[in-house]
């Protein structure tokens, strides 16, 4: 997607030879035209699929879970809980995921009435590095008996294997900017996926 690539190139900077920061327009700071020119571009490829509401990860992947929600007539979006609270249900599905940009492990929760059994899930997340953020949503909908009909993705680092482990399952994976590589602190885009 043009837009996202060129606020990658402009607005993104590299830590290290691993990390894409994107923080001033994608998952701190919102550039709320260009997260609903997002959410617009992966409802048009997944509208066929016909959803019937958009899982995410809480906290950065929300942003974009609701513009395409948004694009795809306003179903609903649930986003998967980092940490349990006092008000949650007790018939909770739960998966671990390890978080490569936190470096821990988190128990993502998702109050099983949320994901009524059937529902045709579309995942939706801002980054896609080693597939854990997904592979564990994807627990979440195996363990609730609701069908994957996609993955889309903000930003995949196609340069580490989470695209690649998706694919291979057969999973239907869209990425709106793949990142090939960094190079001396520099990011370097796919300029096709």
């Amino acid at each position: 997607m043009q837009e996202l690539i060129e606020a990658i190139e402009k607005l993104g900077s590299a830590a290290g030879s691993d990390v894409v920061k994107v923080d001033m327009f994608l998952n701190h700071r919102l550039d709320t035209t260009l997260l609903f020119k997002m959410g617009e571009e992966l409802a048009g490829t997944f509208r066929e699929e016909k959803p019937d509401l958009v899982l995410t990860v809480e906290a950065s992947g929300i942003a974009l879970a609701l513009t395409t929600a948004h694009a795809l007539g306003d179903i609903p979006v649930v986003f998967a809980k980092k940490s349990q609270t006092v008000v949650q249900s007790r018939d909770v599905i739960q998966a671990s995921v390890y978080s490569f940009t936190h470096k821990c492990t988190n128990m993502i929760r998702v109050d099983r009435r949320y994901l009524p059994q059937g529902s045709r899930v579309l995942i939706v997340d801002d980054f896609l590095a080693d597939g854990q953020a997904a592979l564990g949503m994807m627990s979440l909908c195996t363990q609730a008996q609701c069908p994957v009909v996609g993955i889309g993705i903000g930003v995949e680092k196609g340069f580490q294997e989470g695209g690649k482990k998706l694919r291979e399952a057969g999973m239907n994976l869209y990425s709106l900017a793949v990142v090939d590589r960094i190079e001396d602190g520099r990011i370097v885009l796919r300029r096709e996926n």
